[in-house]
């Protein structure tokens, strides 16, 4: 008989993996939450290394604060990194910078009434709003947009979908790209089912897009296992070989 062909991107095997990491790294966060918390007062300091040291292939995560990103010898300077989106048209590029806070996404809606998106997207961006960053994307693939992330920006937590949905999508070697567990806010009075109910869809959702997008399922297992307060830092092997850039530069 014959075998049917398994849908791209996907495997029964691979799906049971994922969803298995997915449980594990939900519990993370809801213990993970309680004790960061207390380890501050107890005077534990963390054993993560600071962004602004370089990675290495197995040394990838980092500390990390998306309200603020250390300039140092391996890290571009993000100080004055904008709150949210600016929408910064130069030429035939258009510039994403700044932080992707609640409602950018109904912004650039509004920003495309009045404008025509141009064929080159570069991102510069700490993250922040996953369901808005997946919001702008679908429209930058609708658009058949290239996404570009230079050597002397950031492209962290949330923007990575961002530069998923290029066509082309291009990284400079010197660039930081990077994952962790995704943030959906705290609230102490929603019950814990909730809470993780809320957590599941919202990975589920961010899986579907990914799988839309082409890019392979197992960057994902770095995003699960990795703390919202760290950061997983992409090597361009990793870039390449999960198809989240389809060309490195530099």
């Amino acid at each position: 008989m014959t075998e049917q062909p398994r849908p791209r991107g996907w495997s029964a095997a691979r799906g049971i993996r994922l969803i298995l990491a997915a449980q594990l790294a939900i519990a993370a966060v809801l213990v993970g939450s309680d004790f960061a918390r207390v380890l501050p007062g107890l005077g534990f300091a963390p054993g993560t290394p600071r962004l602004t040291q370089p990675v290495q292939p197995g040394d990838q995560t980092r500390r990390y604060d998306r309200r603020h990103v250390p300039a140092g010898p391996a890290t571009p300077d993000t100080g004055d990194m904008p709150s949210r989106l600016l929408f910064d048209l130069r030429g035939d590029t258009l510039h994403l910078t700044g932080a992707i806070a609640e409602g950018d996404a109904d912004r650039f809606a509004e920003w495309l009434t009045r404008h025509e998106l141009p064929d080159r997207v570069q991102l510069h961006s700490t993250g922040g709003s996953v369901s808005d960053a997946l919001a702008i994307g679908k429209r930058l693939r609708r658009a058949k947009a290239r996404t570009q992330v230079t050597a002397d920006h950031v492209c962290l937590s949330a923007c990575p979908y961002l530069f998923a949905a290029g066509t082309e999508r291009i990284a400079d070697t010197g660039a930081y790209i990077g994952v962790h567990q995704h943030y959906f806010g705290e609230n102490t009075a929603l019950p814990a089912f909730l809470a993780v109910e809320d957590i599941q869809r919202g990975q589920a959702e961010v899986m579907g897009y990914l799988d839309e997008m082409g890019i392979d399922l197992r960057l994902m297992q770095h995003a699960l296992s990795t703390p919202p307060g760290d950061i997983y830092i992409l090597i361009p092997d990793q870039l390449e070989g999960y198809r989240l850039a389809t060309e490195i530069t530099g």
